[in-house]
């Protein structure tokens, strides 16, 4: 995982949070990729979203998008970037809701997202002040805001891997162990699921995420094969094959 922020008061310190409200997104899923092909494909698939409702995942959906895509040179924030008639975040944001979290958290910090974005009923937004000293920060903040809202486990996934399913949210939510971490043709991607028994263990600063947990304490860790693709959309070049 990549991410932003800093908790110099201790891992559940108070961090203001608002909850934004609409009845329902509707929105454009991103399909499995077909094996075989040169150039991903977006899809059109229209689904209504309504995160809360009869939800058996355990725990909370957690976004990232805190970070500045400095790498990105395009005339827009890489995740305000157009995507198969949307945004990158729109696109990944679409995947974890439709997952069915009872409670998604999307974690902001250095470029404002539009309101109409994360204007949902299931949608928890929290600002990460100090998203610049690394995506450790904005996991502590999602933390946070878990743990504010009584959950006990936080499933983490970056708001520029827009291809990540629904199904891999799902799958590694449900994977009972202190961490689960989603795995794509044996290589570890995300989402990562994060019981609350590993939280104290987490950097609280710097840009390894939950990396350096897992290779310290890999009995607590278990691999979940999902399709779909945790491609990362850093650069223009990146986002220009799946267009």
């Amino acid at each position: 995982m990549r991410a932003s922020g800093h908790d110099r008061d201790g891992l559940f310190a108070t961090q203001p949070s608002y909850l934004l409200q609409e009845r329902h997104i509707s929105s454009r899923i991103i399909a499995k990729i077909p094996a075989g092909l040169t150039k991903p494909q977006v899809t059109g698939q229209d689904v209504t979203v309504n995160a809360g409702t009869n939800s058996t995942l355990p725990g909370v959906g957690v976004l990232l998008a805190a970070g500045a895509g400095s790498r990105f040179t395009g005339p827009t924030h890489k995740l305000l970037a157009p995507l198969g008639g949307r945004t990158v975040i729109e696109a990944s944001l679409a995947s974890l809701l439709a997952a069915g979290f009872p409670t998604v958290i999307v974690v902001t910090g250095a470029v404002p997202i539009p309101p109409r974005i994360l204007d949902h009923p299931g949608i928890v937004v929290v600002h990460n002040p100090e998203w610049a000293q690394g995506q450790a920060t904005s996991i502590s903040v999602a933390l946070r805001a878990a743990h504010d809202a009584g959950a006990r486990v936080a499933v983490v996934g970056l708001a520029d891997q827009p291809f990540v399913t629904p199904a891999a949210w799902r799958a590694v939510a449900r994977t009972e162990s202190p961490i689960a971490v989603a795995t794509y043709d044996g290589e570890r991607g995300n989402p990562v699921r994060l019981a609350d028994d590993v939280w104290s263990l987490l950097p609280t600063t710097g840009d390894v995420g939950a990396r350096q947990v897992m290779r310290l304490r890999p009995e607590l860790v278990r691999e979940v094969a999902c399709e779909g693709s945790a491609a990362d959309i850093d650069t223009q070049e990146d986002l220009a094959p799946w267009t």
